[in-house]
């Protein structure tokens, strides 16, 4: 396996953790829909939080965030829609980022809530 794509599921298994540490139950992982893949579906009481997760190993190029970009975003919407139908759910829904970067042999997470809205 490319050593970006190890990075990239640590990452997703870093997110997860730090998640589940800030009492959020996972619902989902790697859901897809179309051309869309949603990293995490995650709900903490009455939101359902929908979590891109972008891991880099550095921010030579920008912050992880910056890379989620609008036809992601517009993808991400679309597959939230038929997850959120096809369940029939009541929730609130939230689009969060977690952007994490690799420092020396440590991670930085950092969890941006409602990180996009979806229109």
């Amino acid at each position: 396996m490319a050593s970006h794509n190890e990075l990239g599921e640590k990452g997703e298994q870093l997110a997860v953790d730090f998640l589940v540490e800030n009492n959020y139950d996972i619902i989902e992982r790697n859901y897809r829909f179309d051309k869309a893949e949603v990293d995490i579906i995650a709900q903490k009481e009455d939101v359902l939080a929908i979590i891109e997760v972008k891991t880099r190993s550095t921010t030579g190029f920008g912050n992880p965030q910056d890379f989620v970009k609008p036809k992601q975003i517009q993808r991400l919407v679309k597959a939230v829609d038929k997850y959120v139908t096809s369940n029939e759910l009541e929730v609130e829904v939230r689009f969060d980022i977690i952007a994490i970067v690799k420092q020396n042999n440590q991670f930085k997470i950092e969890h941006l809530e409602n990180a996009f809205y979806h229109f």
